[in-house]
């Protein structure tokens, strides 16, 4: 697709924005602040509702805060001539969704966030809005990340089914409902740490600081024994999955919410699972999805084993040359409950 110009870039695409089943965008050199985050609307383009909605520009060449509470739109240097049959859905990377720093993709005519149309011809733009810390980014830096889709390749129960009765995808007896149900862990195996919340009133990070930041400056511990936790209205929670997943090599996964119904809570940023994610095949024994959650509306009251969320699972239209986890550096291979890369 890069060679045949239906992905383009006014720099280069370099071979490490390539991922098993993705391709990472990059921020480009100016971020415009705007008074409310919007989709653009059919027939419309992004830069006539900059034009719009604009309040002043940043410039990222040598790095720029993005003020938590803020939105910004910045061009992403990628741009896409897609062909008529294939579409694109976009989403946060894994540490952009830990710091919960909402990135989405807008173009041009746009209708829904991280969509795609098939056919679409012109530039992408990544908004941005850090909710709990603010952020130095840089141009260049990669907080999102795109998927290309020929026809419909979402399993059916059925063939999910099958796929696991073949090649096991969670430890125990699988939630199959449209999807892969899993659910939150709040007994640790060891000690009483359930997870983390951020802190309300912290410094900037540096999204290119990997290890450096002090996580007890950024984060508070939660811990109990009772499994259960009760979630404060806007706060912001680092929690775990209570199943090891596991991601055959020739699929790939997106991570949905359950359903509405069962509580005011959102649980996923970043919601996509690589090929090869927590399998042996490449070097995985399952891994532990990392929930990102935000609480709306009310206190709500969650207990070990509540079903929060559902995979759904996607064939790739072949088996990447490269897994998550084997020859790359994956962060989150093997993974329980973790922080972002950045801190320490």
């Amino acid at each position: 697709m890069i060679a045949a110009g239906v992905i383009s870039a006014e720099v280069p695409v370099g071979d490490g924005q390539v991922q098993p089943a993705s391709l990472d965008l990059r921020l480009g050199k100016v971020a415009y602040r705007v008074r409310a985050s919007f989709l653009t609307g059919a027939g419309r383009t992004v830069a006539d509702r900059l034009a719009e909605f604009e309040m002043h520009r940043v410039d990222l060449t040598d790095g720029a805060v993005l003020e938590k509470g803020c939105v910004y739109v910045i061009p992403l240097m990628e741009r896409l001539a897609l062909p008529a049959g294939i579409t694109a859905v976009a989403n946060a990377k894994s540490s952009t969704g830990r710091l919960d720093l909402l990135t989405r993709t807008i173009c041009d005519g746009g209708v829904e966030f991280d969509r795609i149309a098939g056919g679409y011809a012109g530039p992408l733009y990544a908004e941005v809005c850090p909710r709990s810390f603010s952020v130095l980014v840089r141009t260049g830096q990669r907080l999102n990340q795109i998927r290309f889709r020929d026809g419909q390749a979402v399993l059916s129960d059925h063939a999910l089914a099958a796929l696991h009765a073949a090649d096991p995808l969670v430890d125990g007896v699988p939630l199959i409902s449209d999807g892969l149900g899993f659910s939150v862990d709040l007994r640790p195996a060891a000690g009483d740490l359930l997870g983390y919340r951020a802190k309300p009133h912290t410094g900037v990070i540096d999204l290119d600081r990997i290890g450096h930041h002090p996580a007890q400056d950024f984060w508070e511990e939660i811990r109990s024994t009772g499994g259960q936790i009760i979630l404060d209205p806007g706060a912001f929670y680092i929690l775990v999955s209570r199943e090891a997943v596991t991601i055959p090599p020739d699929y790939a996964a997106e991570m949905a919410p359950y359903l509405a119904m069962v509580g005011e809570f959102r649980v996923h940023y970043a919601g996509f699972f690589d090929p090869g994610f927590g399998h042996s095949a490449a070097g995985g024994a399952g891994s532990r999805g990392v929930l990102e959650v935000r609480c709306h509306e009310a206190p709500f009251v969650l207990e070990h084993g509540q079903v929060v969320g559902r995979l759904v699972y996607e064939r790739m239209s072949e088996r990447p040359e490269t897994l998550y986890g084997a020859g790359i550096a994956s962060n989150y291979q093997g993974q329980g409950l973790k922080l972002a890369k950045q801190f320490r």
